[in-house]
């Protein structure tokens, strides 16, 4: 059960994440106050909780230390307070992540999918392919080249990781439409052209000629790694 709890009053933000988060294949319910948490998790079982601190009805430190007495659900605190004294006062109280505001959605999803692995073992054996001076590090979601991290995209790792996973295979383009923005995305083509053309420009000694990220004539692409 990959099932979410996000707990925050600020409506478009919870909506935003519950967007986010369930593309990647998670299950999301919304709650805007404590007394609102309180009746769904007493009705409802959740793998994980994003909560807020400032809520309407009380704190989210309220939830958790009402949570604590008869569960263990990890809970991520993100909240717009960052002072240590909250932070640490989080801890204490039992959560296992503090995430000050404002964050990127590729922060909460790289946290939210350690949570996980760290809580359940999900992607215990990590999935990590090495081309050029390039490190990709799959489960982890993390890109190194030369040593130093790379930036990226969500979508721009989904796709490189996409790649990776079939290696040396070339790819039609609308089969990594489909698998990488959704079977009814209405992302045109050119989107992806530039996706990897961004990739390549990160990635590449020479963007204009690629070395690893090739473009198959008439088919798609293909991430070409000699064994």
């Amino acid at each position: 059960m990959k099932r979410i709890l996000i707990v925050d009053d600020d409506k478009d933000l919870s909506f935003i994440i519950s967007e986010m988060l369930e593309s990647y294949g998670y299950d999301v319910v919304c709650a805007e106050s404590c007394d609102e948490a309180f009746q769904l998790l007493s009705a409802e079982k959740f793998s994980l909780i994003l909560l807020d601190i400032n809520l309407p009805d009380g704190t989210g430190f309220d939830v958790c230390s009402e949570l604590r007495r008869v569960s263990s659900v990890p809970v991520i605190f993100a909240s717009a307070r960052t002072s240590e004294t909250d932070r640490i006062n989080g801890f204490d109280i039992g959560g296992d992540d503090y995430l000050p505001k404002p964050y990127s959605m590729k922060e909460l999803l790289s946290r939210v999918n350690a949570l996980f692995r760290r809580a359940y073992g999900f992607g215990e054996t990590e999935k990590i392919l090495r081309f050029g001076s390039v490190t990709v590090n799959v489960t982890a979601r993390s890109v190194t080249r030369n040593g130093a991290p790379v930036s990226l995209s969500l979508r721009e790792f989904d796709l490189l990781a996409y790649l990776c996973e079939h290696k040396n295979n070339a790819i039609q383009k609308e089969k990594l439409l489909s698998e990488v923005w959704g079977a009814f995305s209405e992302v045109e083509p050119s989107t992806l052209a530039v996706h990897i053309r961004w990739l390549r420009e990160k990635l590449e000694d020479d963007p204009a000629n690629p070395q690893f990220i090739k473009t198959v004539y008439k088919v798609g692409y293909m991430l070409e790694v000699k064994e």
